[in-house]
């Protein structure tokens, strides 16, 4: 399989990449803090564990088909796909008027993340040179944060202001303007592809996982446990802080993890990955730690752990995806990057469900999923220490 490389990161096909990138993760973050009212207005307030669960099942069952077919059919078709999912399911919620229906609409616009991220990624590797694979990570991680930390507020802001409906044709235009720059002026790194079929759609046991990318999986799924705590949770600790907006505290900390990214972008290619993965590790820990201990149900300690927890995915995301197209062959890097996605899409949804399971609509209890998420996340600084003897960075 020959893949097209280059060694220049910021030219026009990079930008367009990004700017897509951020419609697509401004669509489907800005509806996520107004769904556990939605839901409970609609009769589900004890399902609210689901919205995210079931949105993550969905997007990590699809990955080994994403990470094939992006090796397969092409990197720009699977981008496609992935964003078109925002444009249909953004625009069914105000229609969906029962609480099934709802999270049947949910599980279906997990194929969204379950598509997209796994090809946008194995993009990037392929039009960078190794040496500047972690820069270039972060820099897409930068237009990620950007249309993650405005989208929330902005979405928010449209609800309280017009309502849920127009909210959600926002997050459809949003989207299907990030389709019409891939389907316009992107051009296809992947040089050898194959004309879709549904043979392709046939997985085998080897075609699921990538054994090249288990260290970066352990990891990635015991941090990830605390992003479906705190997408769960965070709106209702919002309203306990007597903060009106529930996206601000995804605001704040994804304008923190594109500060990190700003400014330590090269980090990884400098430091080596480890290291990096090791300081993210640390960054989470303190941050559910903040919230459990009950510091955050202030404002300011609110505003401190979502800082703190933005600069720990800043870290952390583009570091282990950059860490996995390392430690994978070119020619499965799709199959590799999916690998590392089932582990994030795994442990968003445990820890929303388990989340849920845990705080039962009972501030008094609200603590407890995050330590949890705070032992899971030393459980991943420990192996980072062990996992140095285990691969090379």
């Amino acid at each position: 399989m020959e893949i097209t490389t280059s060694r220049h990161i910021y030219d026009l096909q990079f930008g367009l990449l990004c700017a897509s990138n951020f419609l697509f993760s401004a669509s489907f973050q800005m509806i996520i803090p107004e769904l556990p009212d939605h839901l409970t207005a609609l009769g589900g307030a004890d399902y609210k564990g689901y919205i995210i669960a079931l949105f993550t099942l969905t997007a990590g069952i699809s990955r080994p088909f994403s990470g094939k077919l992006t090796d397969t059919i092409g990197r720009v078709p699977i981008m496609v796909f992935g964003s078109l999912v925002c444009v249909v399911c953004s625009a069914l919620y105000p229609f969906v008027l029962t609480v099934a229906g709802f999270l049947m609409l949910r599980l279906f616009h997990g194929f969204s993340t379950g598509f997209k991220p796994t090809a946008t990624a194995a993009y990037v590797a392929d039009v960078v040179s190794d040496n500047r694979r972690g820069e270039a990570m972060s820099a897409l991680g930068i237009s990620s944060a950007l249309g993650m930390s405005s989208a929330p507020i902005l979405g928010s802001a449209i609800t309280e202001g017009v309502g849920f409906g127009a909210m959600c044709a926002v997050s459809s235009v949003f989207a299907l303007l990030s389709v019409a720059i891939l389907i316009g002026k992107m051009n296809e790194t992947l040089a050898v592809k194959q004309k879709f079929s549904l043979k392709l759609l046939k997985i085998n046991r080897f075609e699921i996982f990538e054994p090249k990318a288990l260290p970066p999986f352990i990891v990635q799924l015991l941090v990830s446990v605390s992003s479906g705590v705190c997408l769960t949770l965070v709106p209702d600790l919002s309203k306990s802080v007597g903060i009106s907006n529930k996206g601000l505290f995804f605001g704040i900390s994804t304008a923190a993890a594109l500060v990190f990214r700003i400014a330590f972008g090269r980090a990884s290619d400098r430091y080596g990955r480890i290291i990096v993965l090791q300081w993210a590790a640390v960054s989470i820990i303190v941050s559910m730690l903040l919230i459990g201990f009950g510091t955050a149900l202030s404002y300011t300690g609110f505003v401190v752990a979502a800082v703190i927890y933005g600069f720990g995915w800043g870290m952390n995301s583009p570091t282990l995806q950059a860490w996995t197209v390392d430690l994978v062959d070119a020619e499965h890097r799709g199959r590799g990057l999916a690998t590392m996605f089932i582990a994030l899409e795994a442990g968003i949804g445990l820890g929303a469900w388990l989340g849920q399971m845990l705080y039962r609509n009972d501030l008094s209890r609200i603590g407890l999923p995050f330590y949890g998420s705070a032992v899971l996340g030393g459980v991943a600084l420990v192996y980072l220490f062990f996992s140095k003897k285990i691969v090379t960075t």
